[in-house]
């Protein structure tokens, strides 16, 4: 028999059916009919004590957060056949964790969240709980509420019972007005971000006046006792979190702005998510309708330290203000100006919260739907689903405006600009292409290139030439603040544009073009997990860099056994331009489990051999 021995034996009734129990945590038990669904898991003694609550079976566990005494005894509970519901954003650090302890950093580690407070073997879960929805889990509705704070991906739950309106909470807060730990609450060792430090402390005071505005009678926390005066023990918290967050801010922390009145208005119908990671704006519709250019880290206090998911959560809080404040009862598209996460990371949250569709130009749209395929920084986790393509520098028609889609590569190869007419305005939305933020003769406007993104030797002088012959009144961008757009600012751009290209044309070999990025082939899909005995179907580009046609001969590096049909290609490329070559890759048979196992694309064009130019990497599951 599993029994902790510190653990209660004695069932503490809540409300009618809501029952807590004292283990490594607070194990909520919602009964109905001899059957019970938990909040949180703890060690697993519950289940040594069903009898004390009148039940028979538990048929699912919800967690809250990824800490592991919240969740040390899982295993058990999967054991015994009981559903496992997670937080979306936490999975890996509960299903996943193994490869989490494999791959965390720990030397020169900088990465200071409580990550490694997870359990030391991975166990499997049924799925992961519906944010700011409810459902019914076994017996029980359920609603969802996401509560970042003592971890960035924690949630709470709404529950009603014997009419009361129940929240479990975690350990977002703690008795009447104090947290179970501050050291929870710092997700980044240092940062750009005001709150840099204390990004959970300002996240816990957004999470409870949330927790507030659902009218929740008694506040059930993961250690301690109930709060039973949910508004005063907020106060208290609230007071004390913003005196600590205030000793290093700059200017004060305004919750209320920030919570609700993100938007602000550029013109009546142009909005901006001033709380958003990366701008996102709202193009609104008289028909009560909004598009959104680009969605990423909404409500942001400054993002954790780490790239993994747990470090990465989107919200839709902005949402509720642009429904409440300016008239919209749909957000009916979402537009991306680029594929990078901190403008996209909302749009699949869009989607199943809200209905909303994804419009994408048709050369995002690859990058968004199959990410995994491709080489390149900034992806999101997982695939984004496109509901239109649109073609590139044609348009489009939403509602009543007239969009203008533009290829705009430069930032990155995969990025649009958009230009449309608002409320008499002539707008161009750029992302991420330019800072805008250009003082004569003060401050310099900064080509965001990055090489890594696919950039290309004439790209800004391409996008300087675009905005010459749109010639918009306001520029929009993805982290600055909306720009007049003068003349001189266009010359200024078209030059600074010829100067990059000129200059990288000065630097680079004179007898050759690898172009920008220095490299003569690219291999996709980039990252794959395979089965053994499967055959994997891969395609190399492969780029001449000489002024004259020359024949290029590109072979498969391969792991020890594998084999590729067929072994080598040879191609004749034209003087500067691309090609594509395909290869069938078979997995043994017998091929054991392996993670990265890397191959490469062996390339030489003429008499140059350039060798293994583009890597890609194989996992065996």
């Amino acid at each position: 028999m599993h029994v902790n021995p510190a653990a209660s034996a004695a069932p503490t009734p809540l409300a009618p059916d809501v029952f807590r129990f004292e283990d490594t945590c607070n194990v909520y038990l919602l009964r109905h009919d001899r059957r019970a669904v938990l909040i949180d898991f703890g060690y697993g003694a519950v289940l040594d004590h069903l009898a004390d609550f009148d039940v028979d079976e538990v048929t699912d566990v919800l967690v809250t957060h990824h800490h592991r005494d919240q969740v040390q005894g899982l295993a058990r509970a999967v054991a015994a056949g009981i559903r496992v519901w997670v937080p979306p954003v936490e999975r890996e650090l509960i299903a996943e964790v193994d490869e989490h302890w494999r791959t965390r950093r720990f030397d020169n580690d900088y990465d200071v969240r409580q990550d490694r407070f997870s359990l030391l073997e991975q166990v499997p879960v049924t799925g992961t709980v519906d944010e700011y929805r409810t459902r019914r889990y076994g017996h029980a509705e359920i609603h969802t509420l996401p509560l970042p704070g003592h971890t960035p991906g924690s949630v709470g739950y709404l529950v009603t019972a014997g009419g009361r309106r129940l929240a479990f909470v975690g350990d977002l807060i703690h008795g009447e007005g104090r947290v179970w730990s501050l050291a929870a609450t710092q997700w980044a060792y240092t940062g750009s971000h005001e709150n840099h430090g204390k990004e959970g402390v300002a996240a816990t005071i957004l999470s409870t006046m949330r927790l507030l505005d659902t009218g929740a009678e008694s506040l059930l926390p993961s250690h301690g006792a109930p709060v039973t005066d949910p508004p005063t023990a907020v106060a208290r918290l609230r007071g004390k979190l913003t005196e600590l967050l205030q000793m290093n801010r700059r200017t004060p922390f305004d919750p209320e702005r920030m919570l609700y009145r993100p938007w602000t208005e550029i013109t009546p119908h142009l909005l901006r998510n001033t709380t958003s990671m990366a701008n996102s704006y709202a193009l609104l519709s008289d028909s009560g309708t909004a598009l959104l250019l680009d969605f990423g880290y909404d409500l942001t206090t400054g993002l954790p330290g780490g790239q993994d998911r747990s470090a990465r959560r989107p919200l839709l809080e902005s949402i509720t203000a642009l429904r409440r404040d300016h008239g919209i009862d749909r957000v009916e598209v979402a537009l991306p100006t680029h594929y990078h996460d901190d403008h996209v990371a909302g749009f699949n949250l869009l989607r199943e919260v809200h209905g909303t569709e994804v419009w994408s130009p048709s050369h995002i749209a690859p990058v968004l739907a199959a990410p995994r395929r491709f080489d390149l920084p900034c992806l999101w986790y997982d695939p984004i689903p496109v509901d239109r393509e649109l073609p590139v520098n044609g348009s489009v028609r939403w509602r009543e405006y007239e969009i203008g889609v533009h290829d705009l590569p430069g930032h990155t190869l995969y990025a649009a600009a958009y230009a449309f007419t608002v409320d008499g305005r002539k707008v161009i939305a750029t992302g991420d292409q330019q800072t805008t933020e250009w003082e004569p003769g003060l401050r310099p406007e900064i080509l965001n290139y990055q090489y890594r993104n696919r950039f290309r030797i004439d790209d800004y002088t391409r996008s300087a030439e675009l905005y010459r012959a749109l010639r918009p009144e306001l520029m929009i961008s993805g982290h600055w603040f909306p720009f007049e757009v003068s003349d001189a600012y266009l010359d200024m751009l078209l030059e600074k544009g010829r100067q990059l290209a000129r200059l990288h044309r000065e630097l680079l070999p004179a007898e050759l073009d690898l172009g920008a990025e220095g490299f003569a082939a690219r291999i996709g899909p980039y990252r794959h997990v395979a089965r053994p005995g499967e055959t994997i179907r891969y395609t190399v580009e492969i780029r001449n860099p000489f002024p004259h046609e020359e024949a290029a001969e590109v072979r498969l590096i391969l792991p020890a056994g594998w084999h590729a049909e067929p072994s080598v290609v040879r191609s004749a490329v034209p003087p500067g331009r691309e090609a594509s070559v395909e290869f069938a890759v078979r997995v043994p048979a017998g091929a054991p489990r392996a993670e990265r196992l890397r191959l490469a694309a062996d390339l030489t064009v003429g008499a140059l051999r350039l060798g293994q130019q583009a890597e890609a990497l194989v996992s065996v599951r």
